[in-house]
């Protein structure tokens, strides 16, 4: 089935986006919770309507995005936790911990759109994924240390 994306998601799409689901995704999970409408041929032209009169403020948003980016790019966190005498942390260090460091440093960045590939168990070097923009990604290393 064919649905409209109404906000991003992840490993799906972006908004305004007409993508392909199963029906039951789109049945059972998109289009109750809201993030979603079935892309009938007279909402994809309100869809085309809508992004011809946001065209110049999608511009200033992707810009704003390639603004922050740039002030992120030579940004290097540090991260102390708790570690056990193994040298293994005591739970994770996961996105939460990240948007506060940035928060620290004075980016306002939500956690939403902070990546880590892979968990965050023990002490060393790491790197996140910002996702900003559909278009616009930035990748801010960060090191875990012992509290």
């Amino acid at each position: 089935m064919k649905i409209i994306l109404k906000e991003d998601i992840t490993n799906l799409g972006y908004k305004d986006d007409v993508v392909e689901v199963k029906n039951g995704y789109g049945r059972n999970y998109l289009i109750p919770q809201g993030k979603a409408v079935i892309a009938t041929p007279s909402a994809l032209k309100m869809l085309a309507e809508d992004q011809k009169q946001r065209a110049h403020k999608l511009a200033k948003i992707k810009a704003d995005a390639e603004a922050l980016a740039a002030s992120l790019e030579g940004v290097a966190l540090t991260i102390s936790t708790k570690v056990s005498a193994t040298g293994t942390i005591f739970g994770s260090v996961n996105s939460i911990q990240i948007a506060e460091a940035l928060e620290k440093l004075g980016h306002n960045i939500d956690r939403k759109v902070i990546a880590i590939k892979e968990a965050v168990k023990e002490v060393g070097s790491y790197t996140a994924t910002l996702k900003l923009h559909k278009e616009v990604s930035v990748e801010v290393p960060f090191e875990v240390v012992a509290e």
